[in-house]
């Protein structure tokens, strides 16, 4: 699965990358991002477009916003028949940015959270969905689901699932408006290389939402960093 995230490139460095424009301009590093918050997602209606979504799908049929704290990820092997979101598979596909994520490794009673981004250091894009809910009083909110596979060699040690992570080719089917065959897209949702990805543990200070700067990620003292994710 996939529950916080970090998302720390510059706005010129993610807009030459991934080719979206944008009408924000205050976009900061962020080291701890959690459900609930605004992400960074890209989305295609002709033009790729940078937009701020609300992280945890709330569908248009939901009764309120609570439902989204639920839906933070989505299944990759089912998601395409879930009613949740089977119309946004095939009509409302996006990337969520982001640098890395986080996952907590067990050592005896202890849960150690370790940060896992890309061995080169490049932003990287996860497969999401997206969704449109208006309140009883007129309010509309857009939010997005990270859809998740099984976990890669890398991953598997600590946790059975990972977010999707597409590569430079697969982000524009993903993104294509006009592709809604899920025998073209279900076959994208599968693991990242194992070779990709690169880890350390991190303070558990990153336990909390509350603190986002950039201690978060940083190799915690007297542990393992030399780049495995359960040494």
């Amino acid at each position: 699965m996939c529950g916080r995230f970090t998302l720390t490139s510059n706005l010129d460095e993610l807009q030459g990358r991934f080719g979206f424009l944008s009408e924000f301009t205050d976009h900061e590093p962020r080291y701890n991002i959690a459900p609930t918050q605004p992400v960074l997602t890209v989305t295609n209606d002709g033009h790729r477009r940078g937009e701020l979504m609300r992280w945890g799908l709330v569908p248009f049929w939901a009764k309120d916003l609570k439902v989204g704290t639920r839906i933070i990820n989505a299944v990759g092997e089912t998601a395409s028949a879930k009613p949740a979101f089977r119309a946004a598979f095939k009509k409302r596909r996006c990337l969520v940015l982001a640098n890395g994520f986080y996952e907590w490794r067990k050592e005896g009673k202890l849960k150690i959270p370790t940060y896992i981004y890309p061995r080169n250091g490049d932003p990287m894009a996860f497969a999401g969905l997206w969704e449109t809910w208006q309140s009883p009083e007129g309010q509309v909110i857009r939010s997005c689901t990270i859809i998740t596979t099984v976990a890669n060699p890398f991953i598997q040690p600590g946790h059975h699932r990972m977010p999707v992570i597409l590569s430079g080719e697969t982000q524009a089917l993903w993104l294509d408006p006009l592709t809604e065959d899920r025998e073209i897209l279900e076959p994208l949702l599968i693991p990242a290389p194992a070779d990709l990805l690169t880890s350390h543990p991190v303070s558990d200070t990153v336990n909390s939402a509350r603190n986002s700067g950039p201690g978060c990620i940083l190799p915690l003292t007297g542990h393992p960093t030399d780049g495995r994710l359960f040494p």
